[in-house]
């Protein structure tokens, strides 16, 4: 019996309009929470829906999210409004954005028009001040190293059962430093941090994505962002493409006043960026399959990890670390996936 389902489904009936409301389950995330549509009925006798989010409080909490909710929504940005919340029992009833993930509208006709709008709140949010509720933690220093080590914890040796030696320690540290060095020196600005073609939805009456997964939020680098966007985990684009949205995002943030560099600064502080985020996802989704068992992010760690050896090519100070990559990470995936390695060479692509 799902106890907590009927906690929720009673909760959420004590609702206006979703007195005998069905709950129906919508797709879930890589966290502990759940998400239901409810739908019911107007005073007019209308239908209407709501997501009902369902985030155990023993494992989730939800403040961050109503705290950033309401801010951000106070600020422009396109966040679900909630309708009711309680965050005691680690419930709230949101906006229905609807089910249409920009991941599945992306193709080579609609791209830019989905990327500049995409790129367009990323600014929107990058603007919002820090709010009194709840000040962003930082993008700090110890936060970086804790997630680049999912990368060895959980990948290598969780799931590859490599047995890294002190040398490669060693290579993995310097190479970290590197990464951690460029994120730190970045100008700082509000980071969603997880703002990809997952987490943004394209609503039939507006262009704006409506964003959602906010609650992670921090204050950090200004690529951070748009290098999960650009490298998304989840869809590859061919590099002169990717780097023509690239600098769009430079004009239209240095235009907001988020900075002021120039167009080779801005595309390192992206690609080493985006090594340190792609670090970091390789190693979740081991952890996703290893202790969650959630095996469907198992397909995307070739792409990610093919994102480190494509930035870490032409950088003379990862050198060692792209032929590492090369050498010895690429064909332990390859084996423990099953992965045609020309896969692992050529990530797919729409």
């Amino acid at each position: 019996m799902d106890t907590r389902l009927e906690k929720l489904s009673y909760w959420v009936h004590q609702h206006p309009g979703f007195d005998r409301a069905r709950l129906t389950p919508v797709s879930g995330d890589a966290s502990f929470r759940r998400y239901f549509r409810a739908t019911g009925k107007d005073s007019a006798g209308k239908t209407i829906t709501a997501i009902a989010m369902d985030a155990p409080p023993e494992r989730e909490d939800c403040h961050p999210f109503v705290a950033l909710a309401h801010h951000w929504r106070e600020h422009g940005v396109a966040v679900p409004q909630i309708f009711a919340e309680d965050p005691g029992q680690g419930f709230l009833l949101l906006e229905d954005f609807g089910d249409q993930l920009m991941l599945g509208r992306l193709n080579g006709v609609t791209a830019d028009d989905l990327y500049d709008e995409a790129m367009a709140e990323l600014i929107r949010i990058q603007q919002v001040p820090e709010g009194d509720d709840y000040p962003l933690p930082p993008y700090d220093e110890a936060l970086l190293d804790r997630e680049m080590n999912l990368f060895p914890d959980w990948l290598l040796e969780g799931l590859l059962q490599m047995n890294l030696t002190d040398g490669e320690r060693c290579m993995l540290e310097t190479t970290f430093a590197f990464l951690r060095e460029s994120a730190l020196a970045q100008p700082r600005v509000t980071v969603h941090r997880d703002y990809h073609s997952r987490n943004l939805l394209v609503r039939p009456d507006t262009p704006v994505p409506g964003v959602i997964d906010f609650q992670d939020a921090v204050n950090g680098p200004i690529t951070y962002d748009i290098a999960s966007l650009l490298k998304d985990c989840y869809i590859d684009w061919p590099a002169a493409r990717r780097n023509a949205w690239l600098e769009d995002f430079r004009l239209m943030s240095r235009e907001a006043g988020l900075h002021q560099a120039d167009s080779d600064t801005f595309r390192q502080w992206f690609e080493l960026m985006g090594m340190q985020r792609h670090l970091k996802a390789a190693g979740i989704f081991a952890r996703l399959y290893l202790r969650d068992g959630k095996s469907g992010y198992l397909a995307d760690i070739p792409r990610t990890v093919n994102y480190l050896a494509e930035a870490s090519r032409p950088l003379p100070a990862l050198r060692h670390f792209h032929q590492w990559l090369q050498d010895n990470v690429l064909p332990a995936i390859h084996h423990k996936l099953g992965t045609p390695p020309d896969d692992l060479n050529e990530a797919p692509r729409p």
